[in-house]
């Protein structure tokens, strides 16, 4: 007969021999957490410099700001081609801040070394934007070239011929002598949106937005007779409108035929006292150089579509029309 220590001891056995099996199914399920992903070593961290940054004040308005080409030597990180620079709004405590709508040639915030343009609307009470290139590491500052331009308002970013005329002489800019806007109202056709009718002031139409005018139609509000505006569109493959008056709509509906550019201009007993200012804005090109009273307005690339368009009639002051051949 077994004592109760020895009947005991082959049950203790008995508990105990599975105890290794136990640990070993613990370290079966503890092993999946203890594969973790490896950290990069440190010759996969590549580093980038910043080599150079600018901030700029933009008051309320729409504005454009050109970068240009960044400067410093060339190399690839990572399958990323450097230099390369970033433009961006700080945090607005009240959350309306300034607004990045549009960029050319590359949608979005990154420049290529080429530079490029990038559309700020900026809310009232204006803000900041900042500038940063960078480059590989260990690079040296670099220049940084910026050019900011307004796009609506006064100041559109258009040279009024005359306001500098008559700063280069010192004249003083009395009341009578301001060159004053003539006021319009804009129907536009565009893609996938319809007919939409603007107020003429700065920019009209989906700009940053790849939304093509198929269409257009300006109409003077006062000063001018309707009549006496002319305008064309140019269409892909070489083909153009005639010449039409306005208030008549220029261009197609529903055909799915694009404006690549236009013109636009006076009958010729206005053109002694007033000026046509425009410029289009293209899906590739961008943001074009300003035109005057009849001048083709198109992109350099072929077969560009238009997608804004900013007119404005200048009214010439009393010196300019007394003087035309200061022009």
């Amino acid at each position: 007969m077994r004592t109760p220590a020895e009947a005991g001891k082959p049950a203790a056995s008995r508990r105990a021999d599975p105890a290794p099996a136990k640990e070993a199914r613990g370290r079966v399920r503890a092993k999946p957490r203890a594969v973790a992903v490896p950290e990069p070593a440190d010759g996969e961290v590549q580093p980038v410099a910043v080599t150079a940054v600018r901030m700029v004040a933009v008051d309320e308005g729409l504005y454009a700001l050109r970068i240009g080409e960044i400067g410093g030597e060339g190399g690839a990180i990572s399958g990323i081609e450097f230099p390369v620079a970033q433009v961006s709004a700080p945090f607005a405590e009240d959350g309306n801040g300034p607004e990045i709508v549009a960029s050319f040639p590359r949608r979005g915030p990154w420049l290529g070394r080429e530079g490029g343009t990038v559309i700020i609307r900026s809310p009232a009470g204006g803000g900041h934007v900042i500038v940063t290139a960078y480059g590989p590491a260990e690079r040296s500052a670099v220049p940084l070239a910026l050019d900011l331009r307004r796009l609506d308002g006064p100041a559109a970013g258009v040279e009024d011929q005359d306001a500098t005329a008559s700063a280069v002489a010192g004249s003083g800019a009395s009341a009578e002598n301001q060159t004053r806007e003539v006021p319009t109202e804009i129907l536009l056709h565009i893609e996938r949106a319809g007919d939409r009718l603007f107020p003429g002031r700065g920019w009209v139409g989906a700009l940053g937005r790849k939304l093509r005018i198929e269409a257009f139609s300006i109409r003077p509000l006062e000063a001018i007779a309707p009549s006496d505006l002319e305008f064309k569109g140019f269409l892909p493959r070489g083909g153009e409108t005639q010449w039409v008056q306005g208030g008549v709509l220029c261009g197609t509906r529903g055909r799915r035929l694009p404006l690549i550019g236009f013109a636009v201009r006076l009958a010729s007993h206005l053109s002694g006292r007033f000026d046509v200012i425009y410029q289009g804005s293209f899906f590739t090109e961008g943001i074009s150089s300003p035109h005057r009273n009849g001048q083709p307005c198109r992109a350099a690339a072929p077969d560009d579509p238009l997608e804004a368009i900013n007119v404005r009639i200048l009214e010439r002051s009393a010196e300019a029309q007394r003087n035309p051949a200061a022009d």
